[in-house]
């Protein structure tokens, strides 16, 4: 099967390659002096922090001192160039801060000008691909015109008369550290709308709320090239909102250009420095050397049972059978009759197993474009993109994957078989995406894809995933596949002996889910961290060697406990050990729990919906593929087991 998958895979990734990187509208974002670079605004939303301190507390601490070392004093003479330096240095200091955080892109986001900005025209969309909508990106043409090596000294943008309604509206989104996404030339912008003045007032009804209308842009550039952006609000260029009543508001900005050495090819490096700094790496490789262990320890577990209890079963089975017609049989050899008897509902285990055997391959393949770079920060809708393009070419590995297991555990109704593989992880995706997209309608936020791109999604699953799934599956049932049962299987099961209760189901689950999640559960704080938080993660090799050691530690556990329950004579093993493979993703939907209430400061309808249903769909992901690795092991172990044995 592999080999007439490679050649699919493998136009995959050329496909999904080509697909990436078109991606600016200024295709070799080359220019030339004066001309229009396009800037667009993306989206405002409310910012809250998931973990550590307040992002709207650091950056405006940095920033108050950034104005505080008195711009007039940076504006004098040559001789106190020096506090320009100084002035500089901090304002580096808070920008390094701000590229480190990538602000919330599931959460409660909206479009920039769903608030009463102005413009000093007709705003334009800008065209976007897949991805970037998926993400939640809906860029239109920004209120500020920025030229190519054009500087610019409080230049009015656009004049507005704010009603009372409008006011109010300003003062709330304030009041919750409302803050912006720009792009200039693919380049990420960010900053807040406002600040609430609350110094020596205790009482809330004293604060003082206002809205910055001045912007000051400093864009580096390497000969024709823009290599780097910041946008400075003017705390003391402000409109005071504390007061229902009309105001009139005059939007400005300045522009200034500085010559740098960096190259264009390394501008985007500064976004995932963040999470390369020492102390990152330290806990990163801690985590690694947490789950070595782990493995170690499992590993050392396993070969004492292959290579001691194993060994003397095999001798005690084999002895010769004069003896062994002496001895009652006991422990897994005396189930080898029942021990490949096929499983009730084998039409549902084998779509789990080809389902999840299509989301292994589709990490494997996110994994392999991470690790060449094409995820680099910022490059906006790049994994969802990957994740959509993959799963749908890859749905013929599911089909081929189900209808051929599905054959060999003499399953007659093909058909049946792979509508469920079909439907059985796309069915609940589709549910969830149709319950949050209308909670997103409601609330007006970018969350919310548009018609046209559902009818895209929509056709791509039917002309693309429903063929190759359908192909896939005819593929399968015309392998001629055997079984291979190294034994044969009596026509009567056995009756399974009483058995205590942490020998049940849902102890067992319990016991294998616990040690794979203890490999991962340092790692997995920062993957929410950047996924719902404001974190980048660009180390992807970190990841993939977490991931391999969460695979071999899931695999070890199940061919344990499926051991322990073939010695303990009870020949149901194959969904037992499926579903304590996948156990992990149950333990892993109890961490969002925690990270939900510990760690992050999430809150109303539309955060907590989106959190709680995105995820219940990842960790049901993560349920089908870890449960596919471990069924996948415990098959291996079982067959090899008792083709090692004579049986009569």
């Amino acid at each position: 099967m592999e080999k007439k998958l490679v050649p699919c895979l493998v136009v995959t990734i050329l496909i999904f390659c080509s697909v990436t990187h078109v991606r600016s509208d200024a295709s070799d974002h080359r220019y030339k002096v004066g001309e229009d670079v396009p800037l667009y605004v993306n989206k405002v939303g409310p910012f809250h922090n998931p973990s550590g301190p307040s992002y709207a507390e650091v950056s405006g601490i940095l920033e108050m001192k950034l104005f505080d070392l008195d711009r007039e004093i940076c504006k004098q003479e040559e001789a106190v160039n020096r506090r320009l330096e100084q002035c500089l240095e901090i304002q580096e200091v808070f920008l390094s801060l701000v590229v480190s955080c990538e602000l919330e892109k599931f959460s409660e986001t909206y479009r920039y000008f769903d608030l009463p900005f102005c413009s000093f025209g007709p705003t334009k969309d800008k065209k976007e691909a897949l991805g970037e909508v998926l993400n939640g990106d809906r860029l239109v043409t920004a209120p500020y015109k920025i030229d190519f090596l054009n500087d610019k000294d409080s230049e009015i943008a656009c004049r507005k008369k704010l009603t009372k309604e409008q006011v109010a509206q300003f003062r709330e989104v304030v009041s919750k550290d409302y803050y912006f996404q720009m792009y200039y030339d693919d380049l990420p912008i960010w900053g807040f709308l406002g600040k609430v003045d609350k110094e020596g007032k205790n009482d809330p009804s004293e604060y003082k709320y206002y809205l910055f209308k001045h912007l000051h842009f400093t864009i580096f550039y390497n000969k024709d090239r823009v290599i780097e952006i910041t946008a400075q609000s003017d705390l003391s260029n402000v409109v005071d909102l504390t007061e229902d009543k009309e105001v009139d508001v005059e939007f400005m900005y300045s522009v200034k250009w500085k010559e740098t050495e960096i190259p264009f090819e390394k501008r985007m490096e500064k976004y995932s420095q963040s999470s390369s700094l020492p102390h990152h790496l330290e806990i990163h490789w801690f985590s690694i050397i947490n789950s070595c262990v782990t493995v170690l320890l499992l590993t050392g577990f396993l070969a004492t049972i292959l290579m001691r209890v194993l060994k003397n079963d095999f001798v005690k089975y084999a002895h010769d059978e004069e003896s062994a017609e002496d001895q009652e049989e006991t422990g897994w050899k005396y189930i080898h009759g029942d021990v490949f008897r096929y499983p009730k509902y084998k039409s549902l285990l084998a779509a789990a197993f080809g389902s999840g055997t299509q989301l292994f391959t589709l990490t494997i393949f996110i994994f392999m474009l991470a690790l060449v770079g094409v995820f680099y920060p910022y490059n906006r809708g790049a994994l969802f993109t990957a994740l959509v393009v993959i799963y749908a070419l890859t749905a013929g590995i599911a089909g081929y994957t189900a209808a051929s297991f599905f054959c060999q555990l003499e399953g007659t109704n093909w058909v049946r078989n792979l509508l469920l593989t079909g439907a059985l992880f796309c069915g609940p995706l589709f549910l969830t995406f149709c319950f949050l997209n209308t909670v997103a309608i409601a609330y007006s936020a970018t969350a919310a894809l548009p018609f046209g791109t559902i009818v895209v999604i929509f056709l791509i699953w039917a002309l693309v995933t429903t063929p190759l799934l359908v192909l896939g599956g005819i593929a399968g049932k015309n392998s001629k596949a055997e079984f291979q049962a190294p034994v044969r299987t009596t026509k009567y099961p056995r009756e399974i002996p009483q058995l205590p209760w942490y020998r049940k189901t849902v102890p067992q689950m319990a016991m294998a889910g616990f040690l794979p999640f203890s490999a991962i559960y340092i790692e997995l704080y920062y993957i929410f961290a950047s996924v719902w938080g404001h974190r980048i993660y660009t180390i992807y090799s970190i990841l993939f060697i977490v991931f391999i050691i969460l695979l071999i530690v899931t695999a070890f556990i199940t061919v344990a406990l499926t051991y322990f329950q073939l010695a303990a004579e009870d020949h149901e093993w194959w969904w037992r050990s499926f579903l304590c493979g996948g156990s992990t993703g149950l333990f892993i939907y109890g961490y969002c729990l925690y990270y939900y209430y510990a760690r992050s400061d999430m809150s109303g309808f539309m955060q907590t919906s989106f959190f709680f249903g995105y995820m219940a769909c990842v960790c049901y992901g993560f349920f089908l593929m870890l449960g596919t690795i471990g069924f996948r092991a415990s098959l291996f172990f079982v067959r090899h087991i008792y083709r090692s044995i004579k049986c009569e």
